[in-house]
Parts: structure tokens; C-alpha cells; sequence
């Protein structure tokens, strides 16, 4: 096993587009729903009351539902209804159980409001889709923190700092399969593919059963291309006899088999995921993969990310080719 040391000078940025009295005070209602987020991530199977996230988040509870629906776009109780409603759908998806227990468990009073609240915002009873299990948008919201770090960073430079990481580089071995992807326009990365797509594609990726790994962002090949369509996409991938629903407006093609070299950074604090990727593209823009035998085959496959997940570090993927007959795994 080698762990490639990776010295890197990292800029870090942030744009003033506001006073900094106005910044301070965005930054404390940004914390406040944060507190909300994770105790409602912690209690969707009890009951939430205004005053529990009041509580939590240190403000009072008028206060709390006005900044939750002023930076989230939802009230705190749809927020909290959608969630529990995705988490339901995924129960039905992935256990045999019965409806109403599963409405009991994330606290619906009973079968039939279980199932109006469900149809309503899937399209779909819960009975048929347990059966079906089509793909559906879930609702898988963002931290807070996260989301708005990304957008209060910007072009003044603030600091400069060094660091030393560890990136673990191996290579792994992709089966033929399909790949369902939406495709964009003119999107390059993920910001501004969700500006052209919206964000609850996400959702639908991760409700599909018969995925054979995680929902990826990808940027595509000219040869998987279509005229008029994006670099970036996202998508999951199936088997290669895949032929359950393909959802409206998706795309399903064949991705041969390959070899993919995956680089995994360090683990973060999920509101310095835009630091761990930066960190881990300086290292891929200077990697050497003939060194270990491979050679970039970009043609072959999209270069993926997996979503940024601090607990595990920033993963990105890049297709390869052997280019002698011992074959190796690098790390």
C-alpha cells in the first residue's frame, strides 16, 4: 500500500457582499437552522414542536419558523413533513412492512392521512409504490451551513495557508452497466447544473432500488454527449439488464466495462467540503498514473464525484487503462 504525501498550498476566499455587521447576523441565523436541521435529522420518528426547535436553536419560536422559511424556502413543518415522508418511502423501498406501521413510525396518526400526505407529494400511493418501488424525487436537503458557505465565498483573498495530506489513490473495476443521467445545457460543475436542472434530481437518483452503487455527479465525455447538452450531468448507474421505469426527461446509455482510479482525501468538516475538493483536484492535476502502470482512458467513462461526505473525505473517480501485463492496485 503507498500513501501519497501531497504538500498543498490552498487559497482560500471569500467574497463581501455584505457589511460585516449584516454577514455576522446571516451567519447566526445560518447556525440557528443548523441547530434545527439536526435535531430534526435526530427526532423524525417523535414528535417536533415549534418550541423543541426554539429551544435547540436559542431564539424564540416565531423568530425560528420566520428565518427557516426565509433561508430553507420551506416552513418548518413541511420541511419536517417532506422529510419524514422521504424516510417512510425509503422504508417501504428497502423492508417488507406494513403501511400503517410505517405511517405509525414517523408519526402519522393513520393510514389514510399517511397515504394523502404521501400521494400528494409523490404521485403515488404508499401501498403500490412498496410493490413498484418506481423512482421517485425524495427529499434529501442539504445542511445549511454547507449550502450558504459555498455561496459567501467569492474572489478576495483573505489567506493563505499549507497543509499536508494523504490522498489514497486505488483502482477499481467497473462492470458493464447503464447509467441513468439528466442531462444539463450548458452546466460545468454542480452549482451550475442545479441552477439549470434544480437540485431534487438528488433525490430521485437515490430512490432508484436497483442502483449498484451511490447517485454520482459526472462530467461526460464528448463520446456520451448529446448536441446541445452539458459536460456536467448527474446519475446513477444499474445493471447492464436494467429495465425498470426510466423517469420523464432522463436518459439511459451503456457504459462498457473499465477500470476507474479513485482518489479519496482526508476527512473534513462537512462545511469545508469545497476546501476538501479543491484540496483533492490540485493533487489529480499534477498525478502521474503511468507510474503505477495506467494511463488515462477520459473516453472510456465520465469522471465522477461522489457527494461530498466529510466523515469519509472527498471522492472523485478518472477512468484508466493498463498499460503493462502486471496487474496492480495503487493506493
Amino acid at each position: 500500500m503507498i500513501a501519497i504525501q501531497v504538500k498543498i498550498y490552498i487559497w482560500v476566499f471569500v467574497r463581501i457582499v455584505v457589511t460585516g455587521g449584516e454577514q455576522m447576523e446571516r451567519w447566526e441565523k445560518i447556525n440557528a437552522i443548523q441547530k434545527m436541521q439536526d435535531f430534526i435529522e435526530e427526532n423524525t420518528h417523535e414528535p417536533i414542536t415549534l418550541y423543541d426547535l426554539s429551544k435547540c436553536a436559542n431564539y424564540s419560536p416565531f423568530y425560528c419558523a420566520r428565518i427557516f422559511k426565509e433561508l430553507v424556502g420551506k416552513s418548518p413543518f413541511d420541511y419536517i413533513r417532506t422529510l419524514r415522508l422521504t424516510r417512510a418511502a425509503l422504508k417501504l423501498r428497502d423492508e417488507k412492512v406494513k403501511v400503517i406501521d410505517v405511517a405509525l413510525d414517523f408519526v402519522f396518526n393513520s393510514h389514510e392521512g399517511f397515504t394523502r400526505a404521501f400521494s400528494k407529494e409523490f404521485g403515488i400511493t404508499p401501498y403500490k409504490y412498496s410493490k413498484q418501488t418506481p423512482p421517485i424525487y425524495l427529499f434529501m436537503p442539504p445542511s445549511i451551513r454547507e449550502h450558504y458557505r459555498y455561496f459567501l465565498k467569492g474572489v478576495n483573498q483573505v489567506e493563505k495557508k499549507h497543509a499536508t495530506n494523504t490522498v489514497f489513490v486505488q483502482v477499481i473495476e467497473r462492470p458493464e452497466r447503464k447509467l441513468i443521467l439528466k442531462r444539463g445545457k450548458d452546466a460545468a460543475d454542480y452549482f451550475e447544473y442545479c441552477e439549470e436542472v434544480g437540485c431534487d434530481i438528488w433525490g430521485l437518483l437515490c430512490s432508484v432500488k436497483e442502483a449498484l452503487y451511490e447517485p454520482i455527479g459526472m462530467w461526460l465525455p464528448d463520446t456520451l454527449r448529446t448536441p446541445g447538452t452539458s459536460t456536467y450531468a448527474q446519475g446513477v448507474e444499474v445493471p447492464a439488464g436494467y429495465a425498470g421505469v426510466l423517469p420523464e426527461g432522463f436518459d439511459i446509455i451503456t457504459l462498457p466495462a473499465c477500470k476507474m482510479m479513485v482518489f479519496q482525501g482526508q476527512p473534513f468538516e462537512d462545511e469545508h467540503f469545497d476546501e476538501a475538493i479543491s484540496d483533492l483536484w490540485e493533487v489529480m492535476k499534477t498525478y502521474n498514473p503511468e507510474l503505477y502502470g495506467f494511463q488515462w482512458a477520459d473516453e472510456d467513462a465520465p469522471r465522477f464525484q461522489l457527494e461530498p461526505q466529510g466523515y469519509r473525505g472527498y471522492i472523485e473517480a478518472r477512468p484508466v487503462r493498463q498499460v503493462n501485463s502486471i496487474e496492480q492496485t495503487v493506493y
